[in-house]
């Protein structure tokens, strides 16, 4: 009998080492393999962020588009990403947890393209397992662009003034990995951080928002531009110009259906996870969930938050224009793809 004890015993203790199950104990909550996937990752993702996105001046033009483009197009980071990826600052109480915690959900070029550019990297960063989230979490040093232009920034952080200072006083961004399929389900910023930004530059008040997400400059340009489709592809891509059209008619549409309502950034109906459509850049990371919603009946919400059924004429317009809408995006993402492989196949 003694030998037996023994025996189990030795083998629930090697079970639990090697990650397989054991009877009387939890299985481990990784594997040694995962661990080095997650940490080969977010060095490759580092070393790749410091030299696309390394430390400039923060008001430096050429170094962010440098920078947004080839994290739009193709980037470990951007291949490392969950299929929706949430995004937003670390909560103020250090105890509250990621479900406590208001974030954003986004699809990948969305984060890659307007978000992630906005800071600067220098390559520096940890690797731990966050045992509560059951998430390795990956910290990296970084720095923001606080003297871009307002245009380039995805909406007027400074909506808010504590997000706008959050944001500009940024040390770290943290990735958090799912150790089971190896990619990132959340992306965080903070500035408390245990190491200073990797670029100095004061606070700036950029002003008292005026209430518009987007809005026409002096030169007469839709702003932000940096939402704009011919920012975020080719100028030569073919679907260019539907694709606006499109957008301005669902737009349209959303507006009469009151989607606007609360699919804005400073999240009026207090959502953990927020979906945003208000500029041409954010709806197409969103556009087949929302249109799901619509077919079920599950938006829009009223001031109490309860569904309520769309009128049955606004209905079939939004479905029709949304899916115009999803499949010139298709289109378009399909046509940069062939034109970066017939790019890589020449060299």
């Amino acid at each position: 009998m003694g030998h037996i004890m023994v025996r189990g015993i030795v083998a629930a203790v090697l079970g639990f080492v090697l990650g397989a199950p054991a009877t009387g104990l939890a299985a481990a909550p990784y594997t040694p393999e995962q661990q080095a996937e997650v940490e080969r990752l977010a060095a490759g993702i580092a070393s790749e962020l410091a030299r696309i996105c390394p430390a400039a001046q923060p008001g430096d033009q050429a170094a962010f588009d440098r920078c947004r483009q080839a994290m739009f197009h193709d980037s470990r980071l951007k291949s490392s990403l969950s299929p929706v990826v949430l995004w937003g600052r670390v909560h103020k109480d250090p105890n509250a947890s990621i479900k406590e915690t208001h974030l954003t959900q986004f699809a990948p070029d969305v984060l890659t393209g307007m978000y992630i550019p906005l800071f600067m990297f220098n390559g520096k960063h940890t690797v731990q397992y966050d045992e509560r989230e059951k998430l390795f979490l990956v910290k990296l040093e970084v720095a923001f662009r606080n003297r871009l232009a307002p245009g380039e920034f995805p909406y007027p952080f400074w909506h808010s003034a504590d997000k706008w200072n959050t944001y500009q006083g940024a040390n770290n961004v943290l990735l958090r990995f799912d150790p089971k399929t190896a990619k990132v389900k959340i992306a965080q910023f903070t500035d408390r951080g245990a190491t200073a930004p990797i670029v100095r530059s004061d606070p700036i008040d950029p002003g008292k928002f005026d209430g518009l997400w987007m809005w026409t400059d002096s030169q007469g340009i839709t702003q932000p531009q940096v939402t704009l489709f011919d920012g975020l592809f080719r100028k030569d891509n073919p679907y260019l110009q539907n694709l606006d059209t499109a957008y301005r008619t669902l737009a349209l549409k959303m507006r009469d259906g009151q989607c606007n309502t609360c699919h804005v950034p400073d999240n009026p109906s207090e959502s953990k996870r927020l979906v945003l459509l208000q500029t041409p850049a954010h709806a197409p990371g969103e556009i087949k969930r929302v249109m799901k919603s619509v077919r079920q009946d599950r938006m829009p919400l009223d001031e109490t938050l309860v569904e309520q059924p769309l009128d049955p004429k606004l209905k079939s317009a939004l479905l029709q224009s949304g899916e115009a809408f999803e499949k010139l995006v298709d289109a378009a993402k399909d046509w940069e793809l062939n034109q970066a492989q017939s790019t890589l196949s020449k060299k």
